[in-house]
């Protein structure tokens, strides 16, 4: 192994119990503690944390929504340099900037080779046991092993990874600007251009306006779609859709949303969008948007409702209504391909995600944070290390 030989200590987010509600400020779940972060094995990385952003789906592995293994160091939407490698490491150097991807592909199983990554088996039972590739643990607190929330841990100055847990970027890339396309733009972007294939001329709505929807409507715009709704509850972020290129916002509480909808796109029988894009996570929202779809149109969800969660619909209209309905994880995503891909869309003007930005701050800062995420106030927040 080259690079880091030793195991070394590094400041981390560690959560000790799910299912923790707000206010955070109060009940306070994250401990950051001095952690030991072992040297690289096989096939993994060591990767310094220069920004670390904040997802709605680390306040699920808090909340309790999507439970995780516990204790656990959360995080997985991050950017930073590599500093170590394992053995058999070839696709990296010391010094190559990352961004992390919160499932890894380990490029041998079937789904793998069908072109499937994101339905990689053995990252999704190391993702379920939140281990690293394999169901290795490198992270440890007075000898006590931690999770690894998605196989990254981002809230931690130092992480070891899978080397199919990152992607190489190029040089140059703001830390905070680089760390959110590993999962809000690769998920969001994702389902525009890659599930859902959106062609100019289209119409789509993006039901639901956080880090992933909001990424939707940017990449909508990108893709040429001459309409683009933008639907949520919370009156600034419909306000801020609007600088991200929505052409029309609706608010999902108006008694009439649905209505405006299909006024917007024609009305009547006709009435309806060609995409509808569930980012929200919800029941109410998987049912709005598939409304929302037109005859002949398409709803997609990447929103990842409480694996409890059941969606009903009137099953005659699948079939009368030809409407066709489809899951993105990750933006059926190929991560090698497209963070590079998207990065240049950013460099080039065409997918403006510093848009999504909002406040840097301090680790010690992620309980104020989670508060203001949980209260819908916050796109991306990001942790500069």
């Amino acid at each position: 192994m080259s690079g880091v030989a030793q195991a070394q200590v590094a400041k981390a987010a560690v959560l000790r119990q799910s299912g923790v509600r707000g206010p955070y400020v109060e009940t306070r779940p994250l401990s950051f503690e001095q952690v030991t972060v072992e040297p690289p094995g096989f096939g993994e990385i060591q990767v310094r944390i220069r920004a670390a952003s904040l997802c709605h789906s680390d306040l699920s592995a808090i909340n309790g929504d999507r439970p995780w293994p516990v204790p656990l160091v959360i995080g997985h939407e991050a950017a930073g340099e590599v500093v170590g490698l394992g053995e058999g490491v070839t696709r990296f150097a010391i010094g190559d900037p990352v961004a992390m991807v919160f499932k890894p592909f380990c490029g041998q199983c079937l789904p793998c080779l069908s072109g499937r990554g994101v339905l990689c088996e053995p990252g999704g039972a190391s993702n379920a046991t939140a281990s690293l590739l394999g169901g290795y643990q490198r992270l440890r607190l007075h000898g006590q092993a931690l999770h690894h929330h998605m196989g990254v841990a981002a809230f931690s100055e130092l992480v070891t990874i899978s080397q199919h847990s990152a992607v190489k970027i190029g040089p140059g890339l703001p830390w905070e600007i680089a760390a959110l396309f590993g999962c809000a733009v690769l998920t969001g972007a994702g389902a525009v251009f890659n599930t859902a294939m959106v062609r100019p001329g289209q119409s789509v709505a993006v039901v639901g306006l956080g880090g992933v929807g909001c990424s939707s409507l940017l990449a909508a715009r990108a893709a040429g779609a001459s309409i683009r709704i933008a639907v949520d509850r919370v009156p600034e972020k419909l306000e801020m859709a609007k600088t991200l290129g929505a052409t029309h916002v609706v608010n999902a509480g108006a008694p009439d949303a649905l209505e405006q909808i299909r006024a917007i796109t024609g009305g009547g029988a006709i009435g309806g969008v060609d995409v509808a894009f569930e980012m929200a996570g919800a029941v109410p929202a998987l049912d709005f948007a598939y409304k929302a779809a037109k005859k002949g149109g398409m709803m997609v969800s990447a929103g990842l409702p409480n694996p409890a969660a059941q969606w009903s619909i009137q099953a005659v209209t699948l079939i009368a209504d030809e409407k066709t309905v489809k899951g993105s994880y990750m933006g059926s995503a190929v991560p090698i391909r497209d963070i590079p891909r998207y990065i240049e869309l950013y460099r080039a003007g065409q997918l403006p995600v510093d848009l999504l930005l909002g406040r840097t701050m301090a680790l010690e800062d992620l309980h104020q944070a989670l508060d203001a995420l949980d209260q819908g106030q916050a796109l991306r927040q990001v942790v500069l290390f």
